[in-house]
């Protein structure tokens, strides 16, 4: 029989928890997408949906003995699942193109802004001014690196931004799920899904590297980041689906910025990638929106625990 899912929280303790899982999250995401954006010239998109998905579904089985995997709101889990490999597709896509690897995340900071947006006719969550600012504050800074003429002004961004609005449906989806289903089985079939899409990839030439058809068991020293890749994938959704489940989508979303640190210095010792200042003012305050946010949840924290003391 499945475990029972952990179910959606709002009070502030588990908020600070929710966020700091989240935050884990992105961090090890973050290391992935480093890893297949060096094998992306190798094994393509197709060979990267692959070996997330193989790897991924397998590690989230062993780790769980194949319990609570069985989902109990069939077309939301397999509905999302196939809108997030499409997502990943059209990612694989831009990075093999050359788009660098924080000026991909900094694309990707429009999310936020959608998410919270999102969050108030999908989740009924309410929003106070406070967290509206910024977001709005962290919109003008994606804004800021944008700008027409600017180093991102080019058909990728416009690629990732189609791609930046699945994701976050992708988000919100995650919380509804959490009332229903576990993190094992939200992450497990999301990870599942990329083989079939992989497969359905494979034949079309305009996803394969430059050099022809894609390598898919490439030289032993690759194979390993692949696996990496995969496990990484699958460790980083399954705080994704805890860290959604314990904090509303208005303070979790500032943490779609917090990639941006990550890609600057990933990008930066791996691909010698040095942003526009464009890219990196706007990074700057799109990060300090999210600080501002983990700072307001830790004020409710702390105003719940006053109140809870002063009713005892």
């Amino acid at each position: 029989m499945d475990k029972d899912p952990p179910g959606r929280s709002t009070s502030g303790e588990a908020a600070v928890r929710g966020l700091m899982l989240a935050a884990l999250g992105y961090a090890i995401i973050s290391f992935a997408d480093a890893a297949i954006k060096f094998a992306l010239p190798v094994v393509g998109v197709a060979g990267a949906m692959l070996w997330r998905g193989g790897a991924g579904a397998l590690s989230i089985a062993l780790l769980t003995r194949g319990r609570g995997l069985w989902p109990r709101n069939k077309r939301l889990v397999f509905g999302r699942s196939i809108m997030h490999c499409s997502v990943s597709i059209l990612w694989y896509f831009v990075w093999m193109s050359g788009f660098g690897l924080a000026d991909s995340y900094a694309v990707a900071a429009a999310a936020p802004l959608l998410m919270t947006l999102l969050a108030i006719p999908m989740l009924g969550e309410r929003v106070g001014w406070r967290r509206w600012t910024s977001c709005a504050v962290g919109f003008m800074g994606v804004m800021f690196m944008l700008q027409p003429g600017g180093e991102l002004w080019r058909w990728e961004a416009a690629v990732l931004l189609v791609a930046v609005c699945g994701m976050a449906l992708s988000r919100i989806w995650t919380r509804t799920l959490a009332a229903t289903d576990t993190p094992a089985c939200i992450s497990f079939w999301l990870m599942l899904t990329h083989i079939p899409m992989g497969l359905m990839v494979l034949p079309i030439a305009a996803l394969w590297p430059p050099e022809g058809f894609p390598d898919l068991f490439p030289l032993s020293w690759l194979l390993a980041l692949l696996l990496f890749f995969g496990v990484a994938n699958a460790a980083a959704h399954l705080l994704f689906a805890r860290g959604f489940a314990l904090a509303n989508i208005a303070s979790l979303a500032p943490l779609e910025y917090s990639p941006l640190l990550w890609g600057l210095v990933l990008g930066y010792l791996i691909w010698a990638e040095v942003p526009a200042w464009t890219t990196l003012i706007g990074a700057g305050i799109v990060i300090c929106a999210g600080l501002y946010n983990l700072h307001r949840e830790r004020v409710r924290r702390a105003q719940e625990r006053a109140e809870r003391g002063a009713s005892a």
